[in-house]
């Protein structure tokens, strides 16, 4: 889910130094009153989240259900980009000037224990208020602090990579080819395709990669270690990635694209994605591709602990502190993502949101076979691979290291030394933490 973008702006980053400093600020917005209005009083609820085919459109459908109990309540979609969320918050957050804020916005899972963590009166816990152990553990777990939830777990993460069937079939190879396998294997058969066909084997945002960070989580590593301390030089899986990353690139099996409207466009024409399966709904939009894709496991390091196992991207539904209807807004996400099947059985199907509460995965729905995957079961296997995904902790200043990874991982493609690379990460890491 997008996510989709994932890093924070130029300008926010300009201004971390800000964040940073109001780490532990308590004068943010204050905790609003949860008191139920009456039935009949007219109720506005405004939420905040980004694209169109995917979060927008499960919101909507979200509140065409809840309406049907509740007319005297009106929730305003507004579609908000991941990266513009994030700068309002901290700007307005900082400022405690919260008026302009929505009562419900949609929050990428590795932001949520800094904003949280950072604005403890700025976001309201749904502990009491929403049943969490109805969701799959591990996205409970990213939007837990200091053992309480804040997040309504929503979208799925769990990666695959995403096979265009026609293609690899005309390079001779099948569909079985690709679950199972190292990376290694992942490049010697993307250099089949090329031959074979001239189609690139997979792509990517150049400087807001997915791919390096799945191949961490796949393997249980991050980041961060433990004990929350900086683990980029040194880390001998980010080192492997970074490998196998630049010899995908140096191969001309991975394209590297200028922004994310160029990847959604580059699905058209590359031979396969390896990414969160919230993808669905932007492969599926290409309707003349139909049949022609499939769905195979996500590449293993060829290390010890590695896995065919990860997640990319993920997000949840956060209450914020200063709704003036939080009763409302907490009572809106328990009746539909917190519980209706309806809800799910509704989305699956045109946006491929697979959800993470769990009563919804025993719906007969998941277990239809898709046209569009060629008559594949796709959301039983992903929910498969959902339940097989490393764990791991993102740490608080997740947004930093990756930003910073990415730097290294596009001085390493023209050349630079990887340890070299990953040693300037670190530093650069290290030094924003400490402002």
């Amino acid at each position: 889910m997008k996510k989709r973008m994932i890093f924070l702006s130029i300008v926010l980053l300009c201004g971390m130094a800000m964040l940073i400093g109001c780490r532990k600020q308590e004068s943010a917005a204050p905790v609003a009153t949860q008191t139920a209005p009456a039935a009949d009083q007219p109720v506005t609820l405004t939420v905040w989240c980004w694209d169109p085919g995917f979060n927008v459109y499960a919101m909507n459908e979200a509140v065409k259900i809840y309406r049907q109990a509740h007319p005297n309540v009106t929730i305003n979609v507004v579609e908000t980009a991941w990266d513009d969320i994030q700068q309002k918050l901290t700007t307005s957050l900082s400022a405690n000037q919260t008026d302009n804020l929505p009562d419900i916005v949609l929050m990428q899972d590795n932001a949520i224990q800094k904003n949280v963590s950072t604005f403890p009166k700025g976001f309201l816990s749904i502990e009491g208020k929403i049943d969490v152990s109805q969701f799959a553990q591990y996205k409970v777990d990213v939007a837990t602090i200091s053992g309480k939830p804040y997040g309504v777990p929503f979208d799925n993460g769990a990666s695959a990579t995403f096979l265009r069937r026609d293609i690899i079939e005309q390079a001779g190879l099948k569909v079985s080819d690709f679950n199972e396998i190292t990376w290694d294997r992942f490049i010697e058969l993307g250099k089949i395709v090329k031959e074979k066909t001239g189609v690139s084997m997979i792509s990517a945002v150049g400087n807001e990669n997915d791919v390096v960070p799945a191949m961490l989580q796949s393997a249980g590593a991050w980041f961060f270690d433990a004990e929350g301390k900086v683990n980029i030089a040194g880390n001998t899986v980010l080192k492997e990635a970074a490998r196998v990353y630049k010899e995908m690139v140096d191969a001309g099996i991975f394209m590297l694209v200028a922004d994310w409207n160029a990847y959604i466009a580059s699905l058209k024409n590359i031979a396969a994605t390896v990414n969160g399966c919230w993808i669905i709904g932007s492969i599926t939009a290409n309707a003349d591709q139909s049949g022609k894709w499939a769905v195979a496991t996500t590449p293993r390091l060829n290390i010890p602990g590695g896995t065919n196992y990860s997640s990319v991207g993920g997000s949840s539904w956060v209450v914020m502190g200063n709704s003036k209807n939080p009763a409302v807004a907490m009572d809106f996400l328990n009746a539909t993502f917190a519980g209706s099947t309806q809800l799910y059985d509704t989305i699956l199907p045109t946006s491929g949101a697979i959800a993470t509460w769990l009563p919804a995965s025993k719906s007969s729905v998941y277990a239809e076979s898709s046209a569009f995957f060629g008559g594949q079961q796709i959301y039983v296997d992903i929910v498969d691979y959902a339940g097989k995904v490393p764990q791991i902790k993102y740490g608080m200043f997740n947004y930093e290291a990756r930003n910073n990874v990415a730097l290294a991982l596009a001085d390493i493609v023209k050349g630079t030394d990887i340890d070299a690379a990953l040693a300037k990460a670190q530093k650069d890491t290290e030094f924003l933490i400490a402002q």
